[in-house]
This record gives C-alpha cells, sequence and structure tokens, in this order.
C-alpha cells in the first residue's frame, strides 16, 4: 500500500506555484548568466580595441637609430596617461630575443617597474593578448606584437601596451550588481504574477467545493453556478452521478412500498386463515395448503421487485459485459432437462463469439429464462433461438430473437400479456409474471420486446438490449 506524502506535496496549488517559481528562477539565472557574459565579453572586447589602437600608435612612432636601437619619442604621443606614474597606461619595448633587452625602452607611467610578458612565439606583426600582474599588483591588459626592421637578418623587438584592468573589472561589478537587483525585483514581480494567477486560476474549484458542502449537507440537490469550460465536463458528469442516485433512491423507495403493499395481502391471508384455525379446529386442515399458495405469491412478488432492483442498479454501470453465447448455452441445456417429457426440439443458430450483453449475467439469465421458459410450455415440437448485433440510432444492440411452433397469440391480445399477472390460459402453470418481468427488466436497460408471428407460425418473442 503506498504511503501519501506531505499534506503540501498534494496541493495543487503547491504543485502550480513550485513548477512555475522553479522554471522562473531558473530561466532568470540563466538569463542573467548570459546577460553578464555578454557584458563583460562587451567591455572586455572594447578595452582590448582601444589597447590596439594604442599599440598601432606606439608602432607608428618606433624609430631604429643607426645602430639599430629602437626610440620613441614621448613628446609624439597624444595621451598624458603615458607620463603619469601608474596611470594605468603602459607601452613597453623588449628584445624579442636577447632577455637583455628587456624594457629596453617603456613609458614614463611604469617608472621603474618593467612588464614580464609570457614566454610564446610571435609571428612578425601578429598582436597577441594576455592578462598579466602589473605595478603595484595591478591586473593589467597586455596586447603585443612582433616588428623588425627592414634590413634582412633584423634583430626583431617586441612592441608592448597595456591597460588596468580595474576601472573594466569595477564596471563589470557594477552592472552585474545591478542586474542581479533587477533581476531579483523581476523575480518577486513574477512570483507576485504567479501568486494571482493561482488564486485566480483556483478560484473555480474553491467554489466547487462550497458547492459540494451545500449538497453534502443537503441545502442543495445539484452543482449550480458558473465555471470555466474546462471544470464544467466535471460539474455535468457529477451533476449526472446525482440524478442517477437521486432517480435510485426515488426507486428503490418506490420499489419497497410496492414489496411491502405486494407481501401485505398474502400474510394478511394467512393471519385470518390462522385466526380462523385457532377458532374452528376442522378448519386447520386448509391451512396448509393455504400458506403453501400465499408463501408462493409473496415469494414470486419479491423475486419480482429483486429483479427491478437489480436492474434498476446495473443500467447503465460501466464496465458491465456478459457473453451471450454461454448464457444461452446453458439455459438451453437447463430447459431440455425440465421440459424433458415433452420432447422439444431446442435449438440455437451460430452466433458469434464476441457477441455480449451489457449488463448483469442474473438480468440476462432472466430474461431469456422466462422467455425460453414460455416458449417450452406452449411450444409443440421445436424452439429456434438466434441472435445478432444491430445498429441503431440508441447506439450498439443485441438483438435476440426466440420463435416458437405453438398457438401463438392474437394480435390485440399482445399488450395484454404484457401485463403482470396476466395469463391466458389458467391450464398451463406458471404465475403470470413471466413476461411481464422479461417487459420491466428490458425497459428499464433501456430496450425493448416485441411479438410477432413466428415463421413456425408460432410466437415470435424479440429482444433489444444494449450490446457490450
Amino acid at each position: 500500500m503506498p504511503v501519501a506524502g506531505p499534506h503540501w506535496t498534494r496541493s495543487l496549488r503547491f504543485r502550480l506555484l513550485a513548477a512555475t517559481l522553479i522554471a522562473v528562477a531558473v530561466a532568470l539565472v540563466l538569463a542573467g548568466l548570459l546577460m553578464a557574459s555578454l557584458f563583460r565579453d562587451h567591455v572586455m572586447r572594447q578595452f582590448s580595441q582601444g589597447l590596439n589602437a594604442q599599440l598601432d600608435q606606439i608602432t607608428a612612432r618606433l624609430e631604429f637609430d643607426a645602430s639599430g636601437q629602437p626610440q620613441i619619442d614621448p613628446q609624439a604621443l597624444s595621451d598624458p596617461r603615458w607620463s603619469l606614474p601608474y596611470s594605468g597606461l603602459y607601452w613597453q619595448v623588449d628584445g624579442a630575443i636577447n632577455e637583455q633587452q628587456r624594457g629596453a625602452l617603456r613609458s614614463r607611467s611604469l617608472w621603474d617597474a618593467t612588464l614580464i610578458l609570457p614566454g610564446d612565439v610571435l609571428a612578425d606583426g601578429v598582436v597577441h593578448v594576455h592578462e598579466v600582474n602589473g605595478p603595484d599588483g595591478a591586473r593589467l591588459l597586455l596586447v603585443e606584437r612582433t616588428i623588425t626592421r627592414d634590413e634582412l637578418r633584423a634583430t626583431p623587438w617586441r612592441l608592448i601596451v597595456a591597460g588596468d584592468l580595474r576601472e573594466t573589472v569595477s564596471a563589470v561589478a557594477r552592472f552585474n550588481g545591478v542586474l542581479a537587483t533587477s533581476l531579483a525585483a523581476l523575480l518577486g514581480l513574477l512570483c507576485a504574477a504567479a501568486l494571482a494567477q493561482v488564486a485566480i486560476g483556483l478560484a473555480p474549484l474553491r467554489a466547487l467545493q462550497r458547492r459540494l458542502t451545500l449538497v453534502r449537507a443537503g441545502a442543495a440537490q445539484r452543482l449550480d453556478g458558473s465555471f470555466p469550460q474546462e471544470v464544467q465536463p466535471l460539474i455535468d458528469d457529477f451533476n449526472a452521478v446525482l440524478d442517477r442516485n437521486a432517480e435510485v433512491v426515488a426507486r428503490a423507495r418506490t420499489q419497497a412500498g410496492n414489496l411491502a403493499h405486494a407481501i401485505k395481502t398474502p400474510l394478511a391471508a394467512m393471519s385470518q386463515a390462522a385466526a380462523g384455525a385457532l377458532q374452528r379446529p376442522q378448519a386447520s386442515a386448509n391451512l396448509a395448503t393455504l400458506v403453501e399458495e400465499q408463501v408462493g405469491v409473496a415469494r414470486r412478488h419479491v423475486d419480482w421487485h429483486l429483479a427491478r432492483a437489480r436492474a434498476a442498479a446495473a443500467q447503465g454501470l460501466p464496465g458491465a459485459r456478459v457473453m451471450l453465447q454461454p448464457v444461452v448455452s446453458g439455459l438451453l441445456r437447463v430447459m431440455e432437462r425440465v421440459h424433458a417429457d415433452r420432447r422439444l426440439g431446442l435449438q440455437c443458430a451460430p452466433m458469434a463469439a464476441e457477441l455480449a450483453f451489457a449488463g448483469e449475467v442474473q438480468d440476462l439469465q432472466e430474461i431469456l429464462g422466462n422467455l425460453l421458459d414460455n416458449a417450452c410450455k406452449w411450444a409443440r415440437h421445436e424452439i429456434h433461438v438466434s441472435a445478432a448485433p444491430i445498429e441503431s440510432a440508441r447506439g450498439a444492440r443485441l438483438r435476440i430473437v426466440i420463435d416458437d411452433d405453438g398457438p401463438g397469440i392474437e394480435p390485440d391480445r399482445r399488450d395484454t400479456v404484457m401485463a403482470r399477472g396476466a395469463r391466458l390460459d389458467e391450464s398451463v402453470p406458471g404465475s403470470g409474471l413471466g413476461l411481464a418481468i422479461v417487459n420491466e427488466l428490458v425497459g428499464l436497460y433501456g430496450g425493448s420486446v416485441r411479438l410477432d408471428i413466428a415463421p413456425m407460425g408460432g410466437l415470435r418473442v424479440e429482444v433489444e438490449l444494449p450490446r457490450g
């Protein structure tokens, strides 16, 4: 048996809110990371492009003396930060081969410091970008390129320009802070919107709960009110169930009243007979016969009402399905034994194995049993049974036909035999309830019973029932 989880995990409100908030939080976190990364890349690219422009300026101002040593006139550089110590903008010229020529030329902004470069090899004119530690422990973004004099086998030189990253990092941090604050505020607004959405979306369910409370308390008979179209089918189905239950209760009350009224007469007759037997001892001999007759009448009435109650309860029951062929074969074997002295020929036409009745097996046995028993009582020699599926305006139906070669029933008397207790011939044993029970049960299942002339000259009974 599964163990129920905590109460809050089974809440529809909790599930909707949790799913919404998790999805929104994940989306905002991913969006924040993406925007922060894009902004940092953009700022670093802009900073790197600025350093490249400075590197181009240094390259353009680079000259060589007669001995091949590089020279740069500081007065020719336009940016004043080159002359301000530790200004955050630096240039340096190193020998590309000789380590002793590191810092051969450098900007005044470096003061007494020297930029330390990674030991990579550059092709002539190619620009490399690095992040290195600079003066005063600052983190620098560095761009460099290698150049040579025009003369053959001239010594290559590395031109370096570096900029302090602190302002850039600070700008990125400020942007990230503003971005985080904005996304947090957006998350709060989206959470409030989600709460409002869930509250508004689940409001019809709270209204439904209040209506159900009224129905349970007996203050209302149905779920009335205006509901969304997604919920309305549930309301309609539930109202149909309530109507069905009310109908079953009303029918049960009627059945109980009818049964009580029907049994009252046999009980009164037995009571009077018992009182008379006490007063007149000589009349006690007829008491047993009277009691037996009245008990039989009471039993038939009980069977009648039980059959009605069972059929009413099974009508429209989901999943009710009874295979037809086994029931018919079993009833034919029973009739052969019960009416063995009449030597009747009971025949059943081949029927599809998948034919089924949408109802209870007891009701199908009650219907076919009464019809076959009635046919056996009146048939002279033969009885034929057949069944076939049909389609009608009421859906899939099942037609069962029972023919006999008896005297049949005149058209003007066919409605009479369907009445409760009606008997056309008192010499034939029976209570007169058989066809009435059949008609009542078939009607409760929404079917029909039709009497006609059989091809053999006797009575044909056609029964239509819902097909499973």
